[in-house]
């Protein structure tokens, strides 16, 4: 009976033992993932989706970890090493969030809608980047975020294994591309606001040359203000679904250098 016990023990701690190292991975992403990482989500509910995430990754990636013995080296070890895991799982998934904010500023800022509604929120943005924010976030969530972030979790040990320590040179190599491929990405989402824009300004230097008497700014400013919203009416479900795709694609290869 008492060999049963100890055995049993062991299986314990071995079990306790995994999931304290993945919960370091996933509590270090939950701080920037989309929708769990929001400051308008309590510290408790966070920590409580960590958990919930990491009793369902651990079992999954049991056979994929092999873990060092217990011990204070290890601890500190995986705790370095994982949570820079997290955090860089966190970051590429987060600059999807950034990509709409990005956009809707752009777009904003181009069809004089940057100052409505700019302060109403804890993270102040633009009434277009947050409508395109709470708009992506919900299709997110309802489209089964929470099931592309756990595959995200346990696809993340293929790519970074528990306990390794990637290279600077590549990690710094990496992050610039996913950053650079955001700011791209959110001027092509951006892109039929600015042509609007452009095009208004044009016809507003033509008109203000050919009646210099006239306040064309006067004029001008609520006609790019409702082309503004109906370019946002039309181009909004686009830019939300391809939106959705892309999160998709980030989620099931989080580390890669792909879109």
């Amino acid at each position: 009976m008492s060999a049963v016990a100890a055995q049993l023990l062991d299986m314990a701690g071995g079990w306790a033992w995994l999931g304290w190292v993945v919960f370091l991975r996933v509590a270090a992403a939950m701080a920037l993932l989309p929708a769990f990482g929001s400051q308008s989500v309590p510290l408790r509910v966070r920590l409580a989706l960590a958990c919930a995430f990491a009793a369902v990754v651990a079992p999954a990636v049991a056979d994929r970890v092999v873990l060092l013995p217990p011990d204070w080296p290890a601890l500190l070890r995986y705790t370095a090493t994982e949570t820079l895991a997290g955090l860089s799982l966190g970051f590429s998934a987060r600059l999807l969030l950034w990509l709409l904010h990005v956009a809707g500023t752009m777009a904003a800022q181009a069809t004089s809608l940057a100052q409505l509604l700019g302060g109403a929120t804890a993270e102040p943005q633009p009434a277009i980047a947050e409508i395109l924010v709470v708009a992506g976030l919900a299709l997110a969530a309802a489209a089964g975020l929470h099931i592309r972030v756990a595959q995200a979790f346990i696809l993340s040990y293929d790519t970074m294994p528990a306990g390794t320590v990637p290279l600077a040179a590549d990690l710094s190599s990496w992050a610039v591309g996913r950053v650079a491929a955001m700011f791209a990405t959110a001027f092509t989402y951006a892109a039929p606001f600015l042509i609007a824009s452009l095009i208004y300004n044009l016809a507003l230097g033509a008109i203000n040359r050919a009646m210099p008497q006239l306040m064309v700014a006067f004029v001008g400013a609520p006609a790019i203000t409702a082309a503004g919203l109906v370019i946002l009416l039309v181009s909004a479900p686009v830019i939300l679904s391809l939106w959705l795709g892309l999160i998709d694609l980030r989620l099931a290869d989080p580390f890669g250098m792909g879109p």
